[in-house]
Formats: structure tokens, sequence, C-alpha cells
């Protein structure tokens, strides 16, 4: 998950760091101190559709993800 964050967002992340707990279990994404994902919180762990999505919302709106904007054929709305 962590590749795969530094190549969609680069630079505009920041940084991206494993940050290891004697209490196991835990899995939390945070952005600037907000909470964005916790593993106990919502129920497991995220993906990465799910993920870049939440982290985009949280740095930068604007930013265009690519193919995980674009509805499947079946989903797109009616013109």
């Amino acid at each position: 998950m962590a590749q795969e964050i530094l190549q969609s967002f680069g630079t505009q992340i920041g940084s991206v760091a494993l940050m290891p707990d004697d209490s196991g279990g835990v899995f939390r994404i945070t952005v600037d101190g907000t909470l964005v994902w916790d593993r106990k919180r919502d129920g497991g762990f995220p993906d990465v559709k799910t993920l870049k999505t939440l982290l985009r919302d949280q740095i930068g709106p604007e930013i265009d993800l690519g193919h995980l904007d674009r509805l499947p054929k079946n989903e797109a709305p009616d013109a």
C-alpha cells in the first residue's frame, strides 16, 4: 500500500511511514494529524481504491486519480 500511495501522490503526500506497535493489530492512516483510516474503527483494511480516494479527498480533492475516478460502464450515469 505504501508503494501505491507514493506512486499515486508523490511529493503531495509528504511521507509514508511504517510505525511498529507492541500492542499488535494496529493499522492507522493519518494525514497531517487527521485520522483517515483505522482498522478497528473502520472494520479491517481498506482496498487500494478506497485508501487512495480517502487520501486524495484529504490532501487535494482536485487531484485526478485516473482510472480510479472513472465509473465502470454499468455504473455510468445516464446521459
